[in-house]
């Protein structure tokens, strides 16, 4: 019996191919629904076929094995460490050799964002980016962290202070948005760095609190600015 929306086997191997090639799964089904007008395949069918063609990919693997074991085939830094009295992995550091080699030629101004229920683990990812003399952003490291308590955000930013060559260079200027568990930790990691809050945050807190905007409007505006900006 063929079920509707059922992958015949020419499909499920243009799937694969797409998955491998990193396409989006919205796109995928779209080249599906192109080469096929009778294509009844819905996005939630198309994620099952790439769910089990990356399961079959690490086997017997975990999906925290799977991880590390990429990482290593692919000579990608990383450290990780486990809950205390436990062997459980609390927090996972990864990043590329050739990240660290442009962290350290553009190491002036650093950008932090953590986010969190985006993955189907919520847990948190903290991303590191760095910027380029001519305004380009590139990514330094990413951080999968069991919390987002100060004691996570410190080890984060221990590690990456260690991918500097040289001791006496760091961050000049870190961006992030308001958590405060982050400022504190970079203010502990990077004492002498200047701190800032990202504009995009600021400003999507200022749509979000309405009754602000009198204040905005005030001779005090930009005085209040600098002191959220600054810490």
């Amino acid at each position: 019996m063929d079920y509707a929306g059922r992958l015949k086997p020419v499909e499920y191997a243009l799937v694969v191919d797409m998955t491998k090639s990193l396409v989006k799964p919205s796109n995928i089904l779209l080249t599906l629904k192109q080469n096929n007008e009778d294509n009844v395949t819905k996005i939630k069918q198309l994620c099952n076929a790439r769910y089990t063609y990356k399961r079959s990919l690490r086997g017997s693997r975990t999906e925290l094995q799977q991880l590390m074991m990429l990482l290593e085939r692919d000579n990608y830094i990383h450290w990780s460490r486990c809950h205390e009295y436990s062997e459980v992995v609390s927090d996972i550091f990864w990043t590329h050799p050739d990240s660290v080699k442009l962290l350290n030629a553009f190491s002036i101004v650093v950008l932090m964002d953590s986010t969190y229920k985006t993955n189907k683990y919520r847990l948190p990812l903290l991303e590191i980016v760095g910027v380029t003399s001519t305004g380009l952003t590139f990514s330094v490291a990413f951080a999968l962290l069991s919390t987002k308590h100060e004691n996570n955000f410190i080890w984060t930013l221990q590690r990456l202070k260690g991918l500097f060559f040289r001791g006496d260079v760091y961050p000049q200027v870190n961006v992030s948005d308001r958590d405060l568990a982050l400022m504190n930790a970079i203010s502990v990691v990077f004492p002498e760095a200047t701190n800032t809050l990202c504009l995009l945050h600021f400003w999507v807190w200022v749509k979000n609190h309405g009754h602000w905007f009198e204040w905005i409007c005030t001779k005090n505006f930009v005085l209040g600015l600098m002191n959220m900006l600054s810490f």
